[in-house]
């Protein structure tokens, strides 16, 4: 295994690029099972996530070549069953559910994995299926699905915590090959959905709405194939702007969508740190008052994201004052409160809250990072705290972000990959 060291209190500065989004990648890669044709995409990021996706595709019958530029995929899938061995290790491989049963009727998928942040149930999955006319149960650890055909239907996706994203898109997939019409009330919002929409449009699927909480989509017989360049990831460019807040930096953040942050970008404009546009692609972070603290509380796209919650965090705890942060979508998502605490912060959990008292310095520490967002808060609080931080196990990060110790060094981050 390897790890990050971190020399912080170094200010940063220059340019850094934001790679293709993860989170939109993975259904999209998904996608691919819908047709037998040709599919290029371009601008995916070369994570572990993205690469477990491919043996995925390729366990499954397709056929997936890989190079620096681009991800060409072809032929037809003839496998149904998603192993256990890939789709445990990454929750976003579940979304292959709604593909398989759209075009070859049946699927035996394995309850997914991923991250430990908190139960994430696929009572939504099995909703939406169920409402298209699949017959569905669980085996041995695995989701056992079948239909003869595929019907359009109505339905509500809403669920406890909002609605669900990976849902959303398994049904999205799934209704593209259906007979009829298909609604979905209380669909996801997020972009990577309305990213979802625009690639199987692009294959020719009749969807309106994606994007919004309803989403209607006409099945049609075949979807062909697509030359697709991925938009880029709103997460690692957030992740990069509360590193510039954390460290007092002045960064341009290039190829990042202003319209998929705002409640970030509010938030920080809020709280004394400067973001503004910089043409129609890139934004520039300037962080140099004495910041405020501010409370969030999560919730679905356009609210704050979950995924920036751990970061949000790390920027907190080194803001003099007290703020609450609440986490409305995974409320068990606080692992990284302890080795936050270990750096010197004064972080307390209180249910789905946790209690940030920001302090005036943070000390490198060795940390062991417990998912993939809080690997990237600890990176925040690293590059802010003094003195040394080790952080272990980042094939989290891995997951997550493309090339992230090379992207830091180019805006003066002092961070080497070394080996435990």
């Amino acid at each position: 295994m390897e790890k990050f060291v971190i020399e912080g209190g170094k200010k940063l500065s220059g340019e850094i690029r934001v790679s293709g989004s993860k989170n939109a990648t993975l259904p999209v890669l998904a996608a691919t099972l819908l047709t037998d044709s040709v599919c290029e995409i371009r601008n995916v990021p070369k994570l572990r996530d993205t690469m477990t996706m491919c043996k995925l595709l390729r366990s499954l019958g397709k056929t997936v070549e890989i190079s620096p530029t681009k991800i060409k995929i072809s032929g037809s899938a003839n496998n149904h069953v998603a192993d256990y061995k890939l789709v445990s290790t990454m929750r976003g491989s579940f979304c292959v559910l709604g593909p398989l049963l759209a075009k070859l009727g049946k699927a035996k998928v394995s309850m997914p994995g991923g991250c430990i942040i908190g139960v994430r149930p696929v009572d939504l999955h099995m909703k939406g299926i169920s409402a298209l006319g699949v017959k569905s149960g669980f085996e041995g650890g695995y989701v056992l699905a079948q239909a003869s055909r595929l019907k359009g239907a109505q339905m509500y996706l809403g669920g406890t915590f909002g609605s669900s994203v990976l849902a959303t898109a398994n049904v999205m997939m799934a209704a593209a090959l259906a007979h009829g019409e298909t609604v979905i009330e209380s669909a996801a919002c997020e972009p990577e959905i309305e990213e979802l929409g625009d690639f199987l449009s692009a294959m020719g699927a009749k969807i309106d709405g994606h994007g919004t909480p309803r989403i209607v989509i006409n099945g049609v017989r075949k979807l062909n194939g697509v030359n697709y360049k991925m938009g880029s990831d709103r997460i690692e460019a957030g992740t990069f702007l509360l590193m510039a807040a954390a460290t007092k930096g002045d960064i341009v953040v290039k190829d990042a969508n202003y319209n998929h942050m705002l409640a970030l970008i509010d938030k920080l404009n809020s709280i004394g740190v400067e973001v503004n546009k910089v043409g129609s692609h890139d934004l520039r972070i300037k962080s140099r008052k004495k910041l405020r603290p501010a409370n969030i509380v999560t919730h679905p796209h356009p609210g704050f994201p979950t995924d920036l919650q751990a970061q949000y965090m790390a920027l907190m705890a080194i803001t003099p004052g007290v703020s609450l942060i609440t986490d409305r979508v995974f409320p068990d998502r606080f692992m990284h409160i302890a080795e936050l605490n270990r750096m010197g912060a004064q972080i307390r959990r209180d249910s789905g809250s946790a209690i940030v008292e920001g302090v005036k310095q943070l000390f490198g520490a060795p940390v062991m990072a417990s998912d993939l967002r809080a690997s990237a808060a600890l990176v925040i609080a690293g590059l802010a705290a003094k003195g040394k931080t080790e952080i272990h196990r980042i094939y989290h990060l891995d997951r997550g972000y493309e090339n992230l110790d090379e992207k830091l060094l180019q805006i003066g981050a002092k961070v080497s990959r070394e080996k435990e």
